[in-house]
């Protein structure tokens, strides 16, 4: 080999290297404190296909890695951290219970004001594709005020018009070391009417499970808005 052909050589990887750095994609994650958010930055860490990882919370994260940028920020002063909201998919696994916000004034806080505020921004500031995690039954004629809040938020993050809109609606999430009673109980009484046959479609969903098929939803999905229902998501 001459010379000249192995600077050419040289050069050309680098190039290449340099290309493919380039093309790898910067992920904003709002919920990464929850099981399914944990879990997605777990896998986000390991995927190649992804430089940066991107976390807005309240609260420090324990984890640290190279790839990971934690953002401690108040949620309720969007005008603080707009500017940060920078990449190419923004994922939100942000939700709470009932239970646990006291009130539903407090739930409709964190579960659509929050998420809602986020979108707006994502879109405001270009990112194209946004992964949002809802709920079976997500639709704003429902008698239910969990499924009528989500499906609203469904409408709302519509509207917006991202180039790519993902959203999720699983089944019953099982979660590890989950201590939520009712999450418990609905386990238990859909695994036993699994077992003759009924609520099939509606079989558990680990929350790894999610994350992962979220991830593949975003590397397999074409511009447009597609929502995955229950089972469906199995086969993403």
């Amino acid at each position: 080999m001459t010379f000249l052909y192995l600077c050419t050589l040289y050069s050309t990887t680098n190039y290449l290297l340099t290309l493919i750095s380039y093309l790898k994609m910067k992920a904003l994650i709002i919920g990464a404190t929850g099981a399914t958010g944990k879990d997605l930055v777990t896998q986000l860490l390991t995927d190649d296909t992804y430089s940066e990882a991107h976390c807005f919370v309240r609260e420090p994260l324990a984890l640290t890695h190279p790839k990971l940028h934690a953002h401690v920020v108040n949620f309720d002063t969007p005008e603080a951290w707009a500017d940060l909201l920078q990449g190419d998919v923004a994922f939100s696994c942000l939700g709470t219970t009932l239970a646990v916000a006291g009130s539903k004034e407090a739930q409709w806080r964190v579960d659509y004001d929050y998420q809602y505020a986020f979108a707006q921004q994502y879109k405001a500031n270009g990112i194209p594709t946004f992964v949002l995690v809802s709920a079976a039954g997500a639709t704003t004629q429902s008698k239910l005020f969990y499924n009528r809040m989500k499906g609203q938020l469904e409408d709302a993050v519509k509207a917006l018009g991202f180039s790519r809109l993902l959203i999720f609606q699983p089944s019953v999430l099982v979660r590890k070391g989950s201590d939520r009673k009712g999450e418990q109980f609905g386990l238990k009484m859909i695994v036993l009417l699994n077992k003759i046959g009924l609520f099939k479609r509606y079989r558990p969903m680990p929350t790894e499970i999610l994350a992962e098929k979220m991830l593949s939803a975003v590397h397999k999905s074409p511009k447009g808005t597609f929502t995955f229902v229950l089972d469906k998501i199995f086969e993403i």
